[in-house]
């Protein structure tokens, strides 16, 4: 270090500009690395006169005083650049959160519940949990606002929510809860208007009543067929063929009559 030391200091007699410019430089650089590898703040830096503080730091090169900075170089005392930044490490600056704002009472606040599990800006204090900040299932959510499963997890944003034990189906596993604002918005945002849900809500309920009157129907319909023995077997769902049995002839008309010994059928006809 000191034969670094001899070939930087001037010769006596007088100290060229450049040698000076070249000094400045070299302090700007050990300044910025000083900012950058966030030092710790030197003894000597400290306010007040602390002599034990800077005993074993300070050394005493070509008739200056230096400081050993522990980062490989030393300080001059009197750079007074070197000073200020040590001053500045020494008091850092604030850091600066912008912190949210409650929707509901317009003050800021650093964290709440709404605002870690859902998301949503409201402080704790302004939270209502009866009315207005009220929790809806997924199945709910789907039932009534008509959302699909990609209406709530995959549009941007995706919606947060809690999981909770189901009370009512244990075996079924945990239960999503929402937020019923946030589920408010999202209906309004898939279907533009609550006309045009309601519209959609009784275009389904037509369909879901037609979908049952179908089925209504054709149970009836299966109903009938099995009641009609003689035209339709119980048991093969199939047509019917009737077994005659002997023939009996009628005087009265000149016809024959035969029945169906399975289904009680009487059928007429004559003899060519």
């Amino acid at each position: 270090m000191s034969a670094e030391t001899n070939n930087e200091a001037p010769q006596e007699g007088g100290e060229s500009p450049q040698w000076y410019k070249e000094r400045a430089e070299r302090n700007r650089q050990r300044a910025l690395l000083l900012k950058k590898s966030k030092l710790v703040v030197h003894p000597y830096a400290k306010n007040g006169d602390n002599a034990a503080g800077t005993q074993g730091r300070q050394l005493k090169v070509q008739g200056k005083k230096v400081v050993d900075s522990g980062g490989g170089f030393l300080i001059e005392e009197d750079d007074e650049l070197e000073q200020e930044m040590l001053q500045l490490a020494e008091e850092p600056s604030p850091i600066l959160i912008d912190l949210p704002t409650c929707e509901e009472c317009k003050k800021q606040f650093q964290d709440s519940y709404l605002m870690k599990t859902f998301d949503y800006s409201v402080c704790d204090s302004c939270r209502d949990r009866e009315d207005k900040h009220t929790l809806i299932t997924k199945t709910e959510a789907k039932e009534i606002y008509l959302l699909r499963d990609h209406d709530l997890d995959l549009r941007e944003p995706p919606l947060k929510f809690m999981l909770k034990a189901n009370p009512h189906r244990a075996a079924h596993g945990h239960m999503k809860l929402y937020l019923h604002l946030q589920i408010e918005k999202r209906a309004l945002e898939v279907w533009g208007s609550k006309e045009a849900l309601l519209e959609e809500k009784e275009k389904r309920d037509v369909k879901r009543q037609e979908t049952k009157i179908k089925r209504f129907n054709k149970k009836v319909k299966e109903l009938r067929m099995e009641m009609r023995s003689s035209m339709y077997n119980r048991t093969t769902k199939a047509t019917h063929v009737h077994k005659f049995g002997p023939d009996t002839y009628n005087e009265d008309d000149d016809t024959y009559t035969h029945t169906c010994t399975e289904c009680e059928y009487e059928e007429t006809y004559e003899k060519m």
